[in-house]
């Protein structure tokens, strides 16, 4: 059954924040795992690209230290 997305562009920004966790930028001559929010501040989409990458974190702390890592 398809799920009801009430706004595309929020789903889209949650999808871009999760999937800019996992990007790696070339600064320097070093590679970083850190993106920063494209998105204008204090706006939804700021916000919501936010809670897309804080998931990401989050799922991947989980992985890596188990079940119950966030408390």
């Amino acid at each position: 059954m398809k799920q009801n997305v009430v706004n595309e562009k929020l789903q889209m920004a949650f999808e871009d924040g999760y999937a800019d966790f996992s990007k790696v930028v070339l600064r320097k001559g070093k590679f970083f795992h850190q993106v920063s929010n494209p998105m204008k501040k204090n706006t939804t989409l700021y916000k919501e690209w936010q809670r897309g990458w804080d998931c990401a974190y989050f799922n991947n702390l989980e992985k890596i230290n188990g079940l119950g890592a966030r408390s």
